[in-house]
């Protein structure tokens, strides 16, 4: 029980998953969450504690603040959380001009008011030195013709982790914000295979960018070698910076 311990919501799933397993490689136990199945996040469990470490999947909705509560007090909280990695999120396919206020408020309420609901909960079990990373997106800078509820989502959790880089800096904590551009996550997952040669002739090192890639990124934003660095917007995106 003497290993650190991150707490990954979404640790189920995509970039969650591998992050999840990455900072399992990196010598934490991981408590992660996961909301609509169950199988992907105890698979993820199995794999770790075979490597070796422990590892936990718990459901939780983090736009239900009741069971955003019980994660508060869950009996790992007393071990204290040296990472957290805020990555859950929705996402829905809405043109932006078609975009309705029960849509907003759904998406708003799981990615950004979800985020901070964790926090709060989680808060009082940080230990003295805790890194925090928040799964943002390259939308949530230049907006979606068909995604403004999600972009407008992740330009709030964007701006809010910024202000707590601020607020919790002087405590010894870091907050960073992870900024994905394409992922070949679920997301893309309806793509055509004429949509994903364009994603890739867009970017400039023509791949899509893989769960692994982002969960690299994770792995150095909670490492001793980003020790000065908080409140940033790292973009990893193979060079697609569109306007």
């Amino acid at each position: 029980m003497s290993r650190p311990v991150a707490l990954i919501t979404g640790g189920g799933r995509g970039i969650g998953a591998a992050t999840s397993k990455r900072l399992a490689e990196d010598g934490y136990d991981v408590l992660l969450t996961y909301n609509t199945s169950s199988k992907p996040a105890e698979m993820i469990v199995e794999e770790i504690r075979s490597a070796g470490n422990d590892a936990l999947a718990v459901k939780v909705d983090c736009s239900d603040e009741g069971e955003v509560g019980l994660l508060g007090i869950h009996p790992w909280m007393a071990r204290g959380i040296d990472v957290l990695v805020l990555n859950h999120g929705s996402y829905e396919r809405v043109a932006a001009d078609e975009l309705t206020l029960p849509t907003l408020r759904q998406t708003m309420s799981t990615n950004f008011e979800g985020a901070v609901s964790v926090w709060k909960a989680v808060q009082p079990h940080l230990t003295a030195k805790a890194r925090m990373v928040v799964v943002g997106s390259q939308l949530g800078t230049r907006g979606s013709p068909h995604g403004a509820d999600y972009s407008a989502s992740k330009a709030a959790l964007s701006t809010w982790a910024r202000s707590l880089a601020q607020a919790v800096g002087p405590e010894g904590k870091r907050v960073n914000i992870l900024a994905p551009g394409f992922v070949d996550t679920a997301i893309l997952a309806g793509d055509s295979d004429e949509k994903r040669a364009q994603r890739v002739e867009q970017v400039p090192l023509k791949r899509i960018g893989t769960p692994e890639d982002m969960a690299a990124t994770v792995s150095f934003l909670v490492s001793n070698d980003s020790k000065y660095i908080t409140g940033a917007i790292l973009h990893v995106n193979g060079g697609l910076y569109l306007p």
